[in-house]
C-alpha cells in the first residue's frame, strides 16, 4: 500500500473518533477541526478560573457579593459566512468537552433546538447562556457546517472546570462548618461553578445575618489545583468597647449594662439588648451605638456607645379609677440614678375612695396605701438585682367580705438571670407581714349568715390573719419584643409560696401559682394574646384572706373583683386581640401610640371555695367577652378600662347586664 494513501485513512479515522466522542479535550477538538470562517467565539478581558473574581476587600469592609457575578458584556467574533446569510433548519447539535455536566442541563437553557431555524444571533445568546451556567471557562466555540441536504449541523465545543473535591472553610466560630458545608450540598464532584458559588456564599451571609452577625463576610475564596475550594471567613471580632457621653452615671456601672465584650464576635441582637438594658435604668434620654474599624487590630472593630443623660428625680402626682381603690389621688418622689449608680429609691403614697360601682361584698372603706423601695440592679454581679420594700395599707377587703384589712410589713427580692437562657430569670422573696382582718359591718354579715343558716361562729375563720414569714421562689421567663406595646413573645411564671405562722404555727400554708401568656403579631401594629393561669394549696389551710380570688380587671373581667369566688385553687384562661385605634397611633403623643383597643374572652374556675362564694350566691365558674382600652403608663404597667358581659350565670348579686371593671398594672402570679 502507497505510504501517502496510509497516512490519509489514518487521519480520516481520527477525524470519525473525534467526531464520535465528546470527552476529549477542547484544544484537541479544535486541532481536528480546525477554525473556520462561519465558527463563533468568545473573546473577553475575564480569567478562565473563576475564583480569581474574588479578593480581599480593602479598608476591612464588607464584600459586596452581589458584584461577583458573570459578567454580562461577553461578546462574540466571527466572520461572514454563507451559513448565516440564508434560513436554514437544524438538522442536529453535538456538543464536544462535556465530561461530567450532563447534555440536557445545557440543552434545556438553550433557543435553538433541532428542527428550527438557525441564526448567528440566536447562537450567540446561546453561547452566553451556556457560559453563564457557570460550568464552564470561556474557551468555548460553536462551529455550523452546511450539509448536502440544504441543513445545519452545529458543533458546539466547550472546557470545563476543574471539578470540585472538597472544601475547606476557616475562620469561622460562632457558625459551625457543618451548616457552612450544608449551603454547598451538591458542587462535589462536579466542575467548580461561580454561580453556584456565588448563590453559595450569600446563603452564608445570611446564616451570619439571621443571627445577628452583621458585620462577617467570606475574606476569601481561592481553589487548589487538585479542586479543592478554600472559603475564609472573617466574622468580626471586637477589640474595644468604650463609653462616652456619661457625667454622673460611673463608668464601671454603665460597663455593668453591657454584657458584650471584647474579643467576642460582634453581634447586633446581643448589643440591641445592652441598649435596652440600659435605658430600661431609666438614667439615660438616648443610648446609641457606633462602629469603625480598629486602628490596631486587622479584621476588628470599635464599639462605642454613646449616651446621653436625664433628669432622674421626679415627682409625680397622679390620679385614677380602680374597682377596689375607687376614685384615688397618688404621689410619689423618685430618683433614679440614685448616687450615680442606676439605683432606685422611690416613695409612694396613695388615697383612694374605696370600691366603687356598688359592690355590696365590700366594706366602702377609705382605701390608704404606702410604699418605701430601693432597687440596686446589680447586687454582687451584673446579672443579679436587689429590691427591697416596706409598706403599709388599710382598706376594705375584697376577699373577706364586709371586713377591713390592714397590712403592713416588708420584703426582700433577689432576681439572677440565668447564663443557660438569657430570658429565664430565678428569683427569692423573703417577707414579713402582718394581716389584721377585722369585722367592717356586724349587722349586715350577721343577716347573711342568718339567710343562708351557716352559724355565726363561722365569721372567726374569715377574719383569721395573723403574722406570716413568707418563702417565696420562682421562675420568670420573658421573651416580649417590648413591655409597653407587646405584639409577639412569650411570658410565663411559676411561684411558690411557703407562708409560714409566727403566732400560730397552724396557720402554715403553701401554694404553687403559674402562668403562660403567649403574643402573635397580627397585620402590622395588632396582636393575639392568650394567657392561662392556674393555682391551688400544697398543703396547710389557707386563711381565707390569702385564698385565691377570680373576677376583677386581672383575672375573669365582665365580674366584680372576687365576683366569680374565691377558693383554694383556680385555673382560667383568656384571649384578647389589641389594635391601633385609627389615626390616633401615627399622633407623636406617646400616650396615644401606645393605646390599644381590644376584644376579649375570659374564663375561670374556683375550686375548694369559702363560704362567702356561699353568702354572696357566686357562680365558681365564669365565661365573659367584652372590650376595653389599655395603655402603658411609664412607671405604673398597664392601664386597663374593661366592659364585659357574663356569658354564664353570674349568680343573684352578680351583674347580668355587664359591668365595668378598671385596673392598673398586671399580676405575673
Amino acid at each position: 500500500m502507497n505510504f501517502n494513501v496510509t497516512k490519509k485513512l489514518v487521519f480520516a479515522a481520527i477525524l470519525v473518533l473525534l467526531s464520535q466522542n465528546s470527552s476529549f479535550a477542547v484544544d484537541d477538538v479544535w486541532g481536528g477541526m480546525g477554525i473556520s470562517d462561519d465558527s463563533i467565539q468568545y473573546n473577553n478581558d475575564y480569567a478562565n478560573t473563576v475564583f480569581e473574581k474574588y479578593t480581599t476587600p480593602s479598608n476591612n469592609q464588607t464584600p459586596d457579593i452581589s458584584t461577583k457575578q458573570y459578567p454580562t458584556n461577553l461578546s462574540t467574533q466571527a466572520t461572514t459566512s454563507s451559513v448565516s446569510k440564508e434560513n436554514k433548519t437544524i438538522k442536529n447539535i453535538e456538543f464536544y468537552g462535556l465530561n461530567s455536566v450532563p447534555q440536557s442541563e445545557i440543552t434545556d437553557k438553550m433557543q435553538m433546538k433541532a428542527g428550527e431555524e438557525y441564526t448567528r444571533e440566536k447562537m450567540q445568546a446561546d453561547l452566553k447562556t451556556i457560559y453563564e451556567t457557570g460550568y464552564f471557562t470561556e474557551k468555548m466555540k460553536a462551529i455550523p457546517t452546511t450539509n448536502p441536504d440544504g441543513t445545519v449541523s452545529v458543533k458546539i465545543v466547550v472546557e470545563e472546570n476543574i471539578p470540585v473535591k472538597d472544601f475547606t472553610i476557616e475562620g469561622n466560630s460562632v457558625i459551625s462548618t457543618e451548616d457552612i458545608l450544608a449551603t454547598l450540598t451538591g458542587m462535589k464532584g462536579k466542575p467548580q461553578n461561580i454561580t453556584q458559588l456565588n448563590i453559595a456564599i450569600s446563603k452564608i451571609q445570611e446564616l451570619y445575618q439571621e443571627k445577628g452577625y452583621i458585620l462577617a463576610r467570606i475574606d476569601s475564596v481561592t481553589d487548589d489545583p487538585d479542586g479543592t475550594i478554600n472559603i475564609s471567613i472573617k466574622e468580626g471580632i471586637i477589640d474595644k468597647i468604650m463609653i462616652e457621653g456619661n457625667e454622673k452615671t460611673k463608668d464601671y456601672i454603665v460597663a455593668r449594662n453591657i454584657l458584650t465584650e471584647p474579643g467576642m464576635i460582634y453581634n447586633e441582637n446581643l448589643i440591641k439588648e445592652d441598649l435596652v438594658r440600659l435605658y430600661a435604668t431609666q438614667a439615660f434620654k438616648d443610648v446609641t451605638r457606633e462602629i469603625e474599624p480598629s486602628e490596631e487590630i486587622p479584621d476588628a472593630y470599635d464599639i462605642t456607645i454613646k449616651i446621653q443623660e436625664q433628669r432622674t428625680a421626679s415627682i409625680s402626682v397622679g390620679g385614677g379609677l380602680d374597682t377596689v381603690t375607687g376614685l384615688f389621688g397618688s404621689m410619689g418622689i423618685t430618683e433614679n440614678n440614685f448616687r450615680g449608680r442606676c439605683e432606685r429609691l422611690s416613695l409612694t403614697g396613695l388615697v383612694g375612695t374605696g370600691v366603687i360601682l356598688n359592690d355590696s361584698s365590700v366594706k366602702d372603706h377609705m382605701n390608704i396605701q404606702a410604699e418605701l423601695s430601693y432597687f440596686k440592679p446589680y447586687f454582687y454581679n451584673a446579672d443579679t438585682s436587689l429590691n427591697t420594700r416596706i409598706f403599709f395599707r388599710d382598706f376594705g377587703s375584697y376577699q373577706v367580705p364586709l371586713a377591713v384589712e390592714r397590712r403592713y410589713g416588708g420584703e426582700v427580692t433577689l432576681a439572677h438571670k440565668l447564663k443557660f437562657n438569657r430570658h429565664a430569670t430565678a428569683t427569692f422573696s423573703l417577707g414579713a407581714e402582718n394581716i389584721d382582718v377585722k369585722e367592717g359591718d356586724f349587722n349586715g354579715i350577721s343577716a347573711l349568715y342568718r339567710r343562708y343558716n351557716i352559724p355565726i361562729s363561722e365569721r372567726a375563720k374569715q377574719l383569721e390573719g395573723g403574722l406570716f414569714l413568707s418563702l417565696s421562689p420562682a421562675l420568670l421567663y420573658d421573651t416580649r419584643d417590648s413591655a409597653t406595646v407587646t405584639r409577639h413573645g412569650t411570658m410565663a411564671s411559676l411561684r411558690f409560696d411557703e407562708n409560714i405562722g409566727l403566732n400560730g404555727f397552724d396557720k402554715t400554708n403553701g401554694k404553687l401559682t403559674g402562668m403562660i401568656k403567649q403574643y402573635i403579631p397580627v397585620a402590622k401594629k395588632s396582636s393575639l394574646s392568650f394567657t392561662v393561669k392556674g393555682g391551688g394549696a400544697i398543703h396547710g389551710d389557707i386563711p381565707e384572706v390569702m385564698a385565691y380570688r377570680l373576677g376583677g380587671p386581672y383575672t375573669v373581667r365582665g365580674f366584680k373583683m372576687s365576683g366569680v369566688g374565691t377558693g383554694n385553687s383556680f385555673i382560667m384562661g383568656s384571649a384578647e386581640f389589641a389594635t391601633p385605634i385609627p389615626f390616633l397611633d401615627r399622633t407623636r403623643i406617646a400616650f396615644l401610640n401606645n393605646l390599644r383597643f381590644t376584644v376579649w374572652a375570659d374564663a375561670g374556675k374556683v375550686f375548694d371555695g369559702t363560704i362567702t362564694n356561699q353568702l354572696y350566691d357566686r357562680p365558681m365558674y365564669a365565661v365573659s367577652a367584652g372590650v376595653g382600652l389599655k395603655v402603658f403608663i411609664p412607671g405604673m404597667g398597664p392601664l386597663s378600662i374593661d366592659y364585659g358581659i357574663p356569658l354564664t350565670n353570674p349568680g343573684s348579686n352578680g351583674s347580668k347586664n355587664g359591668y365595668f371593671t378598671f385596673g392598673v398594672g398586671d399580676l405575673l402570679y
